[in-house]
C-alpha cells in the first residue's frame, strides 16, 4: 500500500481526543483511529523506512506497535494516565541497529494539531547511554567534533536547533576550562525542527521534506549511533 498522506480529518480526530480523552470515547471511535491514524502510519513507516535505509542501511522501520509505532494509550504507571489515558500526539520512530529503540540514535517525529516535530539523535539518556556519551566526549577531539556537527546542522537551516541543557553542574571529569565542556550538561543529544502539522496530509511532500531534514541531520545520527555502540547495559 503506497503512502498517500494522512487524511485531512486526522488532525481533527486528534483534536477530538483532546476534548474527549477517556477510554469509553476512544473505544467507540476505534475504527476512526485505525482508518485515520494507524493504517496510514503503517504505510508511512514502510515508505519512509525505505528512504532512510538509503542513508543508513541498519535503520529499523517496522510498521508495528511498540516498534516504529507507539501505543495510543499512555503508560498506566504515569501520574496523568488516569486523567488523560489517550495520547494526543502520534509518534513514529526509526531507530538504528540492535540497541533498544529509545536508546539508539534514531530518526523520530510526532504530530499533533499544534505541530509536526522532527528530530534526530537520542532525546533522553538512560544511565548506560549517559555514561557512554560522557565517556565519548571526554576526548577533546570527539567533543570538538560534536560541537562542529551541531554548528554545521544549524548553519544549514536557521529553524534547526538542538535540545537544551539538562544539568547545571559539570559531571566528574569535566570543568569550565575545557573547550565545549557544556556538552556534558545534556540529558539527551538530538537536533530537531518544528513544521506545520498539515504537511502530513500530502504524502509525497511529507516524505521529501522529512528526507531532506534527516539528510541534513545525518552527521549527528551517525555520531550518536557510534556512542550507542559503546553503551553497556546495567
Amino acid at each position: 500500500m503506497k503512502f498517500q498522506g494522512f487524511s485531512s480529518k486526522t488532525l481533527l480526530f486528534l483534536k477530538a481526543i483532546c476534548q474527549n480523552n477517556n477510554k469509553e470515547w476512544f473505544t467507540a471511535h476505534k475504527q476512526e483511529y485505525e482508518e485515520l491514524i494507524l493504517n496510514p502510519s503503517r504505510a508511512f513507516v514502510t515508505e519512509m523506512g525505505e528512504h532512510l535505509q538509503a542513508l543508513e542501511p541498519s535503520v529499523n522501520a517496522i510498521p508495528k506497535i511498540n516498534k516504529s509505532l507507539y501505543r495510543i494509550y499512555r503508560d498506566s504507571r504515569r501520574p496523568n494516565a488516569i486523567a488523560q489515558p489517550i495520547k494526543e500526539r502520534i509518534g513514529i520512530i526509526f531507530w538504528q541497529g540492535d540497541t533498544k529503540r529509545m536508546q539508539s540514535s534514531s530518526f523520530y517525529l510526532h504530530f499533533s494539531p499544534e505541530e509536526l516535530y522532527v528530530a534526530t539523535g537520542v532525546r533522553w539518556f538512560e544511565k548506560p547511554m549517559l555514561d557512554a556519551f560522557r565517556q565519548t566526549i571526554k576526548n577533546d577531539v570527539k567533543r570538538e567534533e560534536l560541537a562542529n556537527i551541531l554548528k554545521a546542522i544549524k548553519a544549514k537551516n536557521k529553524n534547526y536547533t538542538h535540545l537544551e541543557k539538562g544539568y547545571k553542574r559539570y559531571p566528574k571529569g569535566f570543568n569550565e576550562d575545557m573547550a565545549y565542556a557544556d556538552l556534558s550538561l545534556y540529558k539527551g543529544m538530538a537536533t530537531y525542527t518544528i513544521l506545520d502539522p498539515h504537511l502530513i496530509e500530502n504524502g509525497d511532500k511529507l516524505i521529501n521534506t522529512l528526507y531532506k531534514i534527516y539528510e541534513d541531520m545525518l552527521p549527528l545520527q551517525q555520531f550518536m549511533y557510534a556512542v550507542s555502540l559503546k553503551c553497556e547495559d546495567d
